[in-house]
């Protein structure tokens, strides 16, 4: 079983594409009836699956690993035990989560691509989601101290109340690109003229 276009997309941090690439793989070794549980790299496939918010293809991929998997290899499940908070929509359940296992070397950096990439998109869904928050709160969407929440969203331009430990949520502008097509102005103007005549 060659794993290589595996390793090759996460030693170039590639890290979206490497769900696919494992679901083709794993077919193709499947469909050759060759046995290959044993070696399968599960924990990156579950965790692959996640970094593209297909939670529900990490489901089903963990129904299909064997009990032995499950019970002989603690990163597996502590992979699992991230998508079982994401699917809860336990924010800080999932900071805990990654927090909570010493992953090895090989899985380090996509479980830090992944805790980055998981905090922008909280943190997205609170500025789109409040006006003002406690730190308090921020701390735990954003799996942080209150010290570590203030300065992170300090940096994004948020404002704080210190006296009531409030945070103003600075909300992003919102950009629309309008492009003049001459052929669309020309279509309207004839469509107008036909109306009026």
């Amino acid at each position: 079983m060659d794993l290589s276009a595996v390793t090759a997309a996460l030693e170039s941090k590639s890290y979206e594409k490497i769900a696919d690439i494992c679901d083709n793989l794993m077919l193709q070794v499947a469909a050759d009836g060759a046995a290959f549980h044993n070696d399968w790299p599960y924990a990156i496939h579950l965790l692959s699956h996640f970094y593209v918010h297909d939670i529900n293809s990490a489901r089903f991929l963990w129904k299909t690993i064997p009990s032995s998997i499950k019970e002989s290899n603690p990163e597996v499940n502590a992979v699992w035990k991230i998508g079982q908070q994401l699917w809860l929509r336990n924010y800080g359940g999932v900071h805990e989560a990654i927090r909570g296992f010493e992953w090895s070397q090989g899985l380090q950096d996509f479980v830090a691509a992944f805790s980055e990439l998981y905090t922008k998109e909280v943190f997205q869904l609170l500025v789109s989601a409040y006006s003002t928050i406690t730190v308090e709160d921020v701390a735990l969407f954003l799996g942080m101290s209150e010290e570590d929440a203030s300065s992170y969203v300090l940096q994004q331009g948020w404002t704080v109340d210190y006296a009531s430990r409030m945070l103003t949520v600075k909300k992003q502008p919102v950009v629309t690109e309008q492009k003049l097509d001459p052929r669309k102005l020309q279509q309207l103007t004839e469509y107008v003229f036909h109306l009026e005549h």
